[in-house]
C-alpha cells in the first residue's frame, strides 16, 4: 500500500513558477514509476510528466516541454514537478500517481493516487 500526498499548488500569475511535491509512504518507493497528471474542468485527466523508479527515464507531454521538469528523491520518498513559465491553460487539479513497474500515459496503469492539488494561473 502506498499513500501519496501532494502539496505546493496555489494561485500564480501567468509567467510565474510553482513547485509541486508528492510525498509517498512505504518502503518501496523506488520500485514505483511516478506520474503527474492534471485535470481541468470538463476535460479528461492527462499525463503531464512521468519518471521511472530510478529517475533515469522521464517523460513530458509536448504541452509542457521546456517549461516543466519532473524529478524524484528516493531517499525522501518524494517526487517533484517544477513548473515554470506557467500559462492560463495550465490551470487544473494536479495529481501524483504511482505505477508498480514502468510509467504509462494511461491512468489505468497507476495503482495509487494522491488527493490532488489545485493550480490556478491567472492571465
Amino acid at each position: 500500500q502506498v499513500q501519496l500526498v501532494e502539496s505546493g499548488g496555489g494561485l500564480v500569475q501567468a509567467g510565474g513558477s510553482l513547485r509541486l511535491s508528492c510525498a509517498a509512504s512505504g518502503r518501496t518507493f523506488s520500485s514505483y514509476a511516478m506520474g503527474w497528471f492534471r485535470q481541468a474542468p470538463g476535460k479528461e485527466r492527462e499525463l503531464v510528466a512521468a519518471i521511472s523508479g530510478s529517475g533515469g527515464s522521464t517523460y513530458r507531454a509536448d504541452s509542457v516541454k521546456g517549461r516543466f521538469t519532473i524529478s524524484r528523491d528516493n531517499a525522501k520518498n518524494t517526487v517533484y514537478l517544477q513548473m515554470n513559465s506557467l500559462k492560463a491553460e495550465d490551470t487544473a487539479v494536479y495529481y501524483c500517481a504511482a505505477a508498480p513497474s514502468r510509467w504509462s500515459t494511461l491512468a489505468s496503469f497507476y495503482d495509487y493516487w494522491g488527493q490532488g492539488t489545485q493550480v490556478t494561473v491567472s492571465s
